[in-house]
């Protein structure tokens, strides 16, 4: 398909806001969105399929992108894979699929964010602003600059690098902020209500966004990601980051567990009683008991 101008060209195309490539086959729905994020003040270009969503990524290199799942000749899943090879783009997947199936693929790709069809332009707006504010649209604060490490692990906020034991991680945008905000407040638990709220800065969405970044998170910091020993999964709670000797408080929760257990199966042998199935009050859920 053929590509669009910038933007209208009656108006000049604004750059001080940043720079968005919105890409959908949907001539109506793109004229849309460019006019909403061009009144925004972004500078907006336009492609209507995979290919030249690429050529133009490459030549213009975009701040974000507004990436359409169904494309022709190359589906949104294959471009966001492509543009991610290249670097931490955030990217907003726009689809008329709403299938969770969809959702969790389309996060694992490496996108940032999910919005599907219908939507409200403004909303989408609203959505584009908060990843480039997360993505670092100005200078992180004191507090969030200083560089992070524990566990191997060191990043840094400034310079948005990662690393484990020397090796450097591949993270997403989402990914970074996530283990930073972690590795923040290590041995705290975090609700996924709680993690969408300081990390997406999002006061609600779906909370499966926040399980799927966990779990590519773990793919990439944890020796065994079935078994994970930094990031926990808290039963009833969420997640915490545990550092060394934390490990060794999470290794004693789950010994004393399986002790409150046994001692359960043990009464009802005593008294006759049927078996407590479920788990006694107060006792965590063992890790890897189910997935994030």
């Amino acid at each position: 398909m053929e590509n669009t101008p910038l933007a209208p060209p009656h108006a000049p195309a604004p750059a001080a806001r940043g720079r968005v490539l919105v890409v959908d086959d949907d001539p109506t729905v793109a004229e849309v969105v460019v006019g909403y994020l061009h009144r925004a003040g972004y500078a907006v270009e336009r492609a209507g399929d995979g290919p030249a969503a690429l050529e133009r990524f490459a030549a213009a290199r975009p701040d974000l992108v507004v990436l359409d799942l169904m494309l022709p000749a190359m589906d949104g899943f294959e471009v966001c894979r492509r543009m991610r090879a290249h670097g931490p783009v955030p990217v907003i997947m726009l689809t008329a699929r709403g299938d969770e199936e969809d959702r969790i693929l389309g996060l694992e790709t490496g996108a940032d964010d999910y919005v599907t069809k219908p939507f409200s332009p403004r909303e989408l707006v609203l959505r584009v602003e908060s990843v480039l504010r997360r993505a670092g649209a100005g200078a992180p604060a004191a507090e969030e600059a200083r560089p992070l490490s524990g566990a191997g692990l060191r990043l840094d906020p400034v310079a948005r690098s990662a690393s484990r034991d020397g090796v450097g991680l591949a993270l997403t945008l989402r990914e970074f902020d996530l283990l930073a905000f972690l590795l923040r407040y290590p041995g705290r638990a975090f609700g996924r209500e709680e993690l969408m709220r300081e990390v997406w800065g999002w006061d609600f969405g779906d909370l499966s966004t926040v399980t799927v970044h966990i779990r590519r998170l773990r793919g990439k910091v944890e020796q065994d990601p079935a078994r994970p020993r930094l990031i926990r999964t808290v039963w009833g709670v969420g997640y915490r980051l545990d550092l060394p000797g934390d490990g060794e408080d999470a290794e004693a929760e789950e010994v004393a567990e399986a002790t409150a257990v046994g001692a359960v199966a043990d009464a009802a042998e005593v008294t006759g009683r049927p078996e407590v199935t479920g788990r006694p009050e107060g006792a965590g859920r063992p890790e890897g008991a189910g997935r994030a």
